[in-house]
């Protein structure tokens, strides 16, 4: 079987049936207009429709989650009428989309609550700098969540998946990694707690077994994907047994049927995944069920091997999609692909965000 037809095989996904294996990764971009997604941002996931599916940019499932100036949220009925513009854009020009599910915990900053602390498993600050609405500033010390904060956040994923689904969307995937708070109470290095939220992995799952319940009751689970990262140890994140850690929510997730599992862990670590940590997801494969997607520094002979030799389901592309709204036509066609502007990743306006070209207009 050669590349093109590993990766433009359609797949079952939950509910959905993709017509090929390339997806779009969740890719945060600070276009929306104080909070709410926009025309621009409908014409950027209009123009990659072509993507397997289409999984959104990070969105904030409530005032307290949020924590990146110029991120969307999903917490208000303005907020859902601009995704619902976003969704009708691509549903018109042939896609699927979820939306990602975001809760940043520790990653927040006072500036975004009135001064007031972000949340988070343990009173134990992230190493780094906040994105504020006035540049980077040092994260600050959270307040450790209370049994009833818990539960009024798991409320609150239910609540933002209702929205989603109100808002068009396909499907929602819950975002569990990237040093957020879902990874922050899987983590031993950011949960330190000794009530039922801490201390063994099976109460350090806790947290995420109950958003994921909450979530899939809310819609359904096979409306329902979710992400997790296990060697992406940015902002003081890691884990003293990792393989353990994952492979128990491998397992935990089985009991939902999800659409999908999605891990994000660089084929070739660097930057934010450790160097010297042995990749987890294999372990996950091993011992998850279902349908599972990675991410992480792939092009087309990669992914094509990955998925002949069992490794994922699918492919799902970061930085390639920003570059290239026609990615999936690309590699189906070995076309040359667009190189990314980094320096435009998060500024505002249409530069390098919705001008990069097709081939089309080659």
């Amino acid at each position: 079987m050669n590349d093109n037809d590993t990766l433009f095989r359609p797949l079952q996904v939950g509910a959905l049936e993709l017509p090929h294996r390339i997806v779009m990764a969740p890719l945060t971009r600070a276009r929306a207009t104080d909070r709410v997604p926009n025309a621009l941002m409908a014409e950027y996931y209009r123009q990659r429709a072509g993507a397997a599916l289409i999984v959104s940019e990070a969105t904030a499932i409530s005032a307290q989650g949020y924590g990146w100036h110029g991120a969307p949220a999903i917490y208000t009925d303005e907020q859902v009428a601009g995704w619902r513009r976003v969704t009708d854009e691509v549903h018109e020009a042939g896609g699927r989309m979820f939306l990602q599910l975001w809760h940043m915990g520790r990653i927040s900053h006072p500036d975004y609550h009135d001064g007031g602390l972000p949340v988070a498993p343990s009173p134990i600050a992230a190493t780094g700098e906040a994105h504020t609405p006035t540049g980077k500033k040092p994260f600050v010390v959270p307040h450790a969540l209370t049994r009833s904060e818990i539960a009024a956040i798991v409320e609150d994923y239910a609540a933002a998946t209702r929205r989603a689904r109100d808002a068009g969307f396909d499907g929602v995937e819950i975002h569990g990694a990237n040093s957020y708070l879902i990874d922050q109470f899987l983590r031993d290095a950011s949960n330190r707690r000794d009530d039922e939220y801490g201390g063994s992995i099976e109460n350090r799952l806790r947290f995420l077994r109950e958003v994921v319940e909450a979530v899939t009751a809310a819609w359904s689970a096979d409306r329902t994907g979710l992400r997790l990262s296990p060697t992406m140890n940015g902002n003081g994140m890691s884990d003293s047994n990792a393989v353990e850690l994952y492979s128990q929510a491998a397992r935990m997730l089985n009991e939902f049927g999800l659409a999908y599992l999605h891990t994000a862990e660089a084929i070739r670590p660097g930057r934010l995944f450790n160097p010297d940590a042995p990749r987890v997801t294999p372990h996950i494969r091993e011992a998850y069920r279902g349908v599972l997607f990675t991410n992480g520094g792939y092009d087309k002979q990669t992914a094509a091997e990955a998925i002949r030799e069992g490794a994922a389901d699918a492919i799902v592309f970061g930085q390639k999609f920003i570059a290239n709204p026609d990615l999936p036509e690309r590699l189906r066609t070995d076309a040359p692909l667009n190189e990314p502007e980094v320096a435009t990743y998060y500024a505002p306006g249409s530069t390098g965000y919705t001008d990069y070209p097709a081939l089309s207009a080659r």
